[in-house]
Protein backbone atom coordinates (compact mmCIF):
# COMPACT_ATOMS: atom_id res chain seq x y z
CA UNK A 1 0.00 0.00 0.00
CA UNK A 2 2.97 2.26 1.40
CA UNK A 3 4.25 1.54 -2.05
CA UNK A 4 1.01 2.54 -4.37
CA UNK A 5 1.18 5.68 -2.20
CA UNK A 6 4.61 6.75 -3.00
CA UNK A 7 4.25 5.65 -7.03
CA UNK A 8 1.50 8.05 -6.82
CA UNK A 9 3.13 10.90 -5.14
CA UNK A 10 6.17 10.63 -7.61
CA UNK A 11 3.69 10.66 -10.82
CA UNK A 12 1.97 13.95 -9.25
CA UNK A 13 5.02 15.33 -8.66
CA UNK A 14 6.56 14.92 -11.92
CA UNK A 15 3.53 15.87 -13.70
CA UNK A 16 3.24 19.22 -11.75
CA UNK A 17 7.03 19.69 -13.20
CA UNK A 18 6.03 19.07 -16.53
CA UNK A 19 2.66 21.58 -16.28
CA UNK A 20 5.19 23.97 -14.87
CA UNK A 21 8.47 23.77 -17.27
CA UNK A 22 8.39 25.63 -20.43
CA UNK A 23 9.17 25.15 -23.50
CA UNK A 24 12.49 25.68 -24.79
CA UNK A 25 11.94 27.94 -26.63
CA UNK A 26 10.30 30.51 -24.46
CA UNK A 27 13.13 30.11 -22.27
CA UNK A 28 15.99 31.30 -24.57
CA UNK A 29 13.41 33.90 -25.94
CA UNK A 30 13.00 34.96 -22.16
CA UNK A 31 17.17 34.77 -21.68
CA UNK A 32 17.62 36.42 -25.04
CA UNK A 33 15.85 39.04 -24.07
CA UNK A 34 16.86 39.90 -20.54
CA UNK A 35 20.75 39.90 -21.55
CA UNK A 36 19.59 42.19 -25.00
CA UNK A 37 18.58 44.91 -22.22
CA UNK A 38 20.99 43.93 -19.68
CA UNK A 39 23.87 44.92 -22.40
CA UNK A 40 22.16 48.01 -23.75
CA UNK A 41 20.82 49.34 -21.03
CA UNK A 42 23.38 48.82 -18.09
CA UNK A 43 26.76 47.22 -19.82
CA UNK A 44 27.15 49.29 -22.94
CA UNK A 45 26.10 52.66 -20.52
CA UNK A 46 28.94 51.92 -18.23
CA UNK A 47 31.37 51.00 -21.27
CA UNK A 48 30.85 54.28 -23.02
CA UNK A 49 31.55 56.29 -20.17
CA UNK A 50 34.68 54.57 -19.69
CA UNK A 51 35.86 55.13 -23.91
CA UNK A 52 34.64 58.77 -24.33
CA UNK A 53 36.93 59.53 -20.80
CA UNK A 54 39.67 58.13 -22.54
CA UNK A 55 39.49 58.95 -26.05
CA UNK A 56 41.65 61.84 -25.72
CA UNK A 57 44.24 60.42 -24.16
CA UNK A 58 45.23 59.72 -20.64
CA UNK A 59 47.00 63.51 -20.58
CA UNK A 60 43.45 64.92 -20.92
CA UNK A 61 41.59 62.59 -18.46
CA UNK A 62 44.08 63.38 -15.55
CA UNK A 63 44.16 66.84 -16.20
CA UNK A 64 40.43 67.16 -16.26
CA UNK A 65 40.33 65.15 -12.69
CA UNK A 66 42.86 67.50 -11.14
CA UNK A 67 40.88 70.91 -12.27
CA UNK A 68 39.86 72.90 -9.64
CA UNK A 69 36.54 72.80 -10.15
CA UNK A 70 36.42 68.92 -10.40
CA UNK A 71 38.59 69.03 -6.97
CA UNK A 72 36.31 71.35 -4.95
CA UNK A 73 33.53 69.06 -6.61
CA UNK A 74 35.20 66.06 -5.25
CA UNK A 75 35.40 67.76 -1.85
CA UNK A 76 31.68 68.90 -1.41
CA UNK A 77 30.42 65.65 -2.88
CA UNK A 78 32.77 64.21 0.28
CA UNK A 79 31.69 66.57 2.79
CA UNK A 80 27.96 65.91 1.92
CA UNK A 81 27.70 62.42 2.08
CA UNK A 82 30.35 62.48 5.51
CA UNK A 83 27.34 64.94 7.09
CA UNK A 84 24.45 63.46 5.85
CA UNK A 85 25.50 59.26 6.22
CA UNK A 86 25.88 59.68 10.31
CA UNK A 87 23.13 61.76 10.52
CA UNK A 88 20.85 58.99 8.50
CA UNK A 89 22.75 56.01 10.26
CA UNK A 90 21.78 57.48 13.46
CA UNK A 91 18.14 58.17 12.70
CA UNK A 92 17.60 55.14 10.98
CA UNK A 93 18.90 52.91 13.83
CA UNK A 94 16.63 55.34 15.79
CA UNK A 95 13.77 54.83 14.01
CA UNK A 96 13.48 51.02 13.06
CA UNK A 97 14.26 50.31 16.75
CA UNK A 98 10.94 52.42 17.73
CA UNK A 99 9.11 50.60 15.21
CA UNK A 100 10.48 47.06 15.40
CA UNK A 101 11.06 46.79 19.00
CA UNK A 102 7.42 49.15 20.59
CA UNK A 103 3.80 49.63 20.10
CA UNK A 104 2.91 53.30 20.36
CA UNK A 105 0.42 55.94 19.08
CA UNK A 106 1.69 57.59 15.68
CA UNK A 107 3.70 54.24 14.55
CA UNK A 108 2.25 54.24 11.09
CA UNK A 109 2.79 57.80 10.59
CA UNK A 110 6.69 57.50 11.62
CA UNK A 111 6.95 54.60 9.32
CA UNK A 112 4.88 56.56 6.13
CA UNK A 113 7.43 59.80 7.13
CA UNK A 114 9.97 57.65 6.41
CA UNK A 115 9.33 56.51 2.84
CA UNK A 116 8.09 60.07 1.68
CA UNK A 117 11.29 60.69 0.14
CA UNK A 118 10.54 57.84 -2.31
CA UNK A 119 7.09 59.65 -3.27
CA UNK A 120 8.19 62.97 -3.70
CA UNK A 121 10.46 63.97 -6.58
CA UNK A 122 14.05 64.81 -5.56
CA UNK A 123 13.54 68.28 -7.49
CA UNK A 124 10.05 68.86 -5.43
CA UNK A 125 12.23 68.56 -1.87
CA UNK A 126 14.68 70.43 -3.16
CA UNK A 127 11.58 73.65 -4.33
CA UNK A 128 10.38 72.51 -0.55
CA UNK A 129 13.55 74.14 0.77
CA UNK A 130 13.84 77.03 -1.35
CA UNK A 131 10.11 78.15 -0.11
CA UNK A 132 11.40 77.65 3.75
CA UNK A 133 14.58 79.29 3.26
CA UNK A 134 14.25 81.22 0.12
CA UNK A 135 14.21 85.31 0.48
CA UNK A 136 10.35 84.69 -0.09
CA UNK A 137 10.02 82.09 1.99
CA UNK A 138 9.13 81.11 5.56
CA UNK A 139 12.67 81.88 7.32
CA UNK A 140 14.13 83.88 4.30
CA UNK A 141 13.96 87.47 6.32
CA UNK A 142 15.50 86.23 9.58
CA UNK A 143 18.00 84.94 8.23
CA UNK A 144 18.85 87.28 6.05
CA UNK A 145 18.49 89.86 8.68
CA UNK A 146 20.68 87.74 10.84
CA UNK A 147 23.32 87.08 7.85
CA UNK A 148 23.00 83.04 7.96
CA UNK A 149 23.19 81.75 4.09
CA UNK A 150 21.89 78.34 3.48
CA UNK A 151 20.06 78.25 0.42
CA UNK A 152 22.61 78.39 -2.33
CA UNK A 153 25.92 77.05 -0.23
CA UNK A 154 26.59 74.29 1.66
CA UNK A 155 23.92 73.91 4.47
CA UNK A 156 20.71 73.61 1.86
CA UNK A 157 23.16 70.52 -0.31
CA UNK A 158 23.64 68.65 2.79
CA UNK A 159 19.98 69.13 3.76
CA UNK A 160 18.35 68.04 0.56
CA UNK A 161 21.25 65.19 0.74
CA UNK A 162 19.77 64.33 4.34
CA UNK A 163 16.17 64.12 3.14
CA UNK A 164 16.72 62.19 -0.12
CA UNK A 165 18.71 59.39 1.83
CA UNK A 166 16.45 59.22 4.93
CA UNK A 167 14.88 55.86 4.00
CA UNK A 168 18.12 54.01 3.46
CA UNK A 169 18.95 52.95 6.62
CA UNK A 170 15.85 52.93 8.40
CA UNK A 171 14.13 50.72 5.75
CA UNK A 172 16.85 48.46 5.92
CA UNK A 173 16.78 47.20 9.37
CA UNK A 174 13.12 47.83 10.20
CA UNK A 175 11.82 44.28 9.02
CA UNK A 176 15.44 42.74 10.07
CA UNK A 177 14.82 44.05 13.38
CA UNK A 178 11.10 42.56 13.38
CA UNK A 179 11.88 39.24 12.01
CA UNK A 180 14.25 39.13 15.31
CA UNK A 181 11.38 39.67 17.55
CA UNK A 182 12.36 41.15 20.89
CA UNK A 183 13.45 38.05 22.94
CA UNK A 184 17.07 38.77 23.21
CA UNK A 185 16.68 41.76 24.34
CA UNK A 186 14.15 41.23 26.98
CA UNK A 187 16.80 38.34 28.14
CA UNK A 188 19.17 40.52 28.71
CA UNK A 189 17.04 43.05 30.41
CA UNK A 190 15.54 40.42 32.90
CA UNK A 191 19.22 39.39 33.20
CA UNK A 192 20.31 43.22 34.45
CA UNK A 193 21.65 44.30 31.24
CA UNK A 194 20.56 48.65 30.70
CA UNK A 195 19.13 49.98 27.55
CA UNK A 196 22.41 50.80 26.09
CA UNK A 197 24.22 47.84 27.14
CA UNK A 198 21.42 45.90 25.65
CA UNK A 199 21.76 47.85 22.51
CA UNK A 200 25.44 47.40 22.06
CA UNK A 201 26.17 43.92 23.02
CA UNK A 202 22.84 42.59 21.32
CA UNK A 203 21.09 44.36 19.12
CA UNK A 204 23.96 45.69 17.33
CA UNK A 205 25.75 42.60 16.68
CA UNK A 206 22.27 40.75 15.44
CA UNK A 207 21.78 43.88 12.43
CA UNK A 208 25.24 44.85 11.85
CA UNK A 209 25.37 43.23 8.60
CA UNK A 210 21.72 45.07 7.52
CA UNK A 211 22.85 48.21 8.70
CA UNK A 212 26.39 48.08 6.60
CA UNK A 213 24.01 47.56 3.69
CA UNK A 214 22.09 50.32 4.65
CA UNK A 215 24.68 52.88 4.61
CA UNK A 216 26.70 51.52 1.56
CA UNK A 217 23.57 52.59 -0.29
CA UNK A 218 22.91 55.54 0.88
CA UNK A 219 26.27 56.44 0.82
CA UNK A 220 25.99 55.85 -2.76
CA UNK A 221 22.83 57.91 -3.30
CA UNK A 222 24.41 60.96 -1.19
CA UNK A 223 27.23 60.78 -3.79
CA UNK A 224 25.27 60.58 -7.03
CA UNK A 225 22.13 62.79 -5.88
CA UNK A 226 21.01 65.49 -8.57
CA UNK A 227 17.84 66.65 -8.57
CA UNK A 228 17.54 67.87 -5.11
CA UNK A 229 20.93 69.54 -5.09
CA UNK A 230 20.38 71.02 -8.25
CA UNK A 231 17.95 73.04 -7.23
CA UNK A 232 19.35 74.69 -3.82
CA UNK A 233 23.24 75.17 -4.79
CA UNK A 234 22.83 77.87 -7.22
CA UNK A 235 25.75 76.07 -9.78
CA UNK A 236 28.44 78.75 -8.04
CA UNK A 237 31.20 76.89 -9.95
CA UNK A 238 33.71 76.04 -7.45
CA UNK A 239 31.73 76.37 -4.58
CA UNK A 240 28.32 75.06 -4.90
CA UNK A 241 29.15 72.05 -7.21
CA UNK A 242 28.94 68.49 -6.13
CA UNK A 243 30.26 65.51 -8.48
CA UNK A 244 26.71 64.94 -10.75
CA UNK A 245 26.89 69.04 -11.34
CA UNK A 246 30.01 69.50 -12.79
CA UNK A 247 29.55 66.53 -14.83
CA UNK A 248 26.23 68.41 -16.11
CA UNK A 249 28.33 72.05 -16.47
CA UNK A 250 30.81 70.23 -18.49
CA UNK A 251 28.55 68.57 -20.88
CA UNK A 252 26.80 71.67 -21.53
CA UNK A 253 29.64 73.26 -22.09
CA UNK A 254 31.11 70.63 -24.61
CA UNK A 255 34.24 69.56 -22.70
CA UNK A 256 33.04 65.70 -23.41
CA UNK A 257 36.11 64.36 -22.32
CA UNK A 258 36.31 66.17 -19.29
CA UNK A 259 32.57 65.76 -18.67
CA UNK A 260 32.75 61.69 -19.20
CA UNK A 261 35.98 61.64 -17.20
CA UNK A 262 34.30 63.52 -13.98
CA UNK A 263 31.56 60.75 -14.85
CA UNK A 264 33.59 57.61 -14.67
CA UNK A 265 34.27 58.54 -11.32
CA UNK A 266 30.90 58.19 -10.45
CA UNK A 267 30.82 54.88 -12.70
CA UNK A 268 33.71 54.17 -9.93
CA UNK A 269 31.71 54.50 -7.07
CA UNK A 270 29.01 52.66 -8.69
CA UNK A 271 30.86 49.53 -9.52
CA UNK A 272 32.25 49.66 -6.18
CA UNK A 273 28.81 50.15 -4.50
CA UNK A 274 28.19 46.69 -5.96
CA UNK A 275 31.27 44.60 -5.05
CA UNK A 276 30.48 46.05 -1.85
CA UNK A 277 26.51 45.30 -1.60
CA UNK A 278 26.89 41.49 -3.27
CA UNK A 279 29.64 40.91 -0.20
CA UNK A 280 27.73 42.15 2.63
CA UNK A 281 24.56 40.02 1.36
CA UNK A 282 26.87 37.10 1.05
CA UNK A 283 27.81 37.18 4.54
CA UNK A 284 24.24 38.47 6.01
CA UNK A 285 23.36 35.37 4.29
CA UNK A 286 26.09 33.50 6.13
CA UNK A 287 25.08 34.71 9.29
CA UNK A 288 21.45 33.62 8.59
CA UNK A 289 22.27 30.36 7.53
CA UNK A 290 24.36 29.73 10.56
CA UNK A 291 21.09 31.18 12.89
CA UNK A 292 19.03 28.78 11.32
CA UNK A 293 21.21 25.97 12.20
CA UNK A 294 21.60 26.99 15.36
CA UNK A 295 17.86 27.12 15.87
CA UNK A 296 17.40 24.19 14.92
Amino acid sequence: MSLVTSSNALAIKLQSRDSTREPTWVRYTLLTVASIFFLSCLILPLVLVFVEAFRQGIDVYVNALINPDTLSAVKLTLLTAAVAVPLNVVFGVAAAWAVAKFQFRGKSLLTTLIDLPFSVSPVIAGLMLVLIFGMQGWFGPWLMDHDIKILYAVPAIVLATVFITVPFVARELIPLMEAQGTEEEEAAIVLGASGWQTFWKVTLPNIKWGLLYGVILCNARAMGEFGAVSVVSGHIRGETNTLPLHVEILYNEYTYSAAFAVASLLAFLAIITLILKTWVEIRQEKQNNRNDSAAS
